[in-house]
């Protein structure tokens, strides 16, 4: 069973500023509660083909992995690929312009899992929305409390 989550919020910032923060895997352990580390495998700035290491706790597991960027629009689209484990996931990040200084963010997960963990498949995708849910408003108040 496949994992796919899809969570947005409206933040009361500038698209380049909302983009320019959220868009840089440098700023995540500021706004993601489960992400404690990040180191760039290759030197930025990020461009297509950038790779990011990630460690993170979720569900009560420590979690690492690698995102290779593979689509970069600044100021519009973020996507990043992991493969491996704990199974190969698409982080996907959209900017829009929704009012004057106003922004909606997206935050799109998707995923396939396979052994063990895809029959944990739902119950994780629920665990998912309910934490980029937490992040996307965590990140709201940091951006609009500037």
């Amino acid at each position: 069973m496949a994992v796919d989550v899809l969570v947005e919020t409206v933040i009361e910032r500038p698209v380049a500023e909302v983009s320019a923060f959220a868009g840089d895997p440098s700023n995540a352990p500021a706004w993601y509660a489960n992400i404690r580390r990040v180191d760039w495998q290759t030197e930025p700035p990020m461009r297509i083909g950038s790779r990011v290491a990630f460690v993170a706790l979720f569900l009560g597991r420590r979690l690492q992995y690698v995102y290779e960027i593979v689509e970069h629009v600044p100021g519009e689209r973020l996507v990043m690929q992991s493969g491996g484990r704990p199974f190969p996931m698409r982080t996907t990040y959209t900017w829009e312009q929704v009012g004057e200084n106003k922004t909606r963010m997206t935050l799109r997960n998707s995923g396939q899992p396979s052994g063990f963990a895809a029959m944990g498949a739902m119950a994780m995708a629920r665990a998912m929305r309910r934490a980029t849910t937490k992040d996307l408003a965590r990140l709201k108040a940091l951006l609009e409390s500037r």
